[in-house]
């Protein structure tokens, strides 16, 4: 249950990460004042996915050592250039990759020592 607690955290975190993204697009060029930027779907859909994982977060605390679960957040990291790579089309270099690979190897090694 833990371990699916943590990996729900990190995809709202991620789905806020995306939904953030998707928000300032329609900004380009400058901010359009507060107003017009609090009308933006995109920003709620943003804080309530990072508000929901903050939460779930805070449970998976609560039952994983912090040394354990924080270094598994380094998934967000991988799903994140996933994103910004297929929904974005943002270049993603070989240095890139092969930073994803070693992040991948890390939170294996960590989720085989928990």
């Amino acid at each position: 249950m833990t371990w699916l607690m943590l990996a729900c955290a990190c995809l709202l975190t991620c789905l806020g990460q995306i939904a953030q993204k998707y928000a300032v697009q329609d900004w380009r060029g400058a901010f359009p004042g507060a107003f017009t930027a609090l009308r933006s779907i995109w920003l709620w859909l943003a804080v309530a996915c990072l508000g929901a994982g903050l939460l779930i977060w805070l449970l998976v605390l609560q039952r994983l050592d912090v040394g354990i679960a924080y270094p598994m957040l380094g998934l967000n990291f991988v799903l994140i250039t996933l994103a910004g790579r297929y929904l974005f089309d943002e270049p993603v270099d070989a240095q890139h990759w092969l930073g994803i690979a070693l992040i991948l190897v890390g939170v294996f090694q960590l989720g085989r020592q928990a």
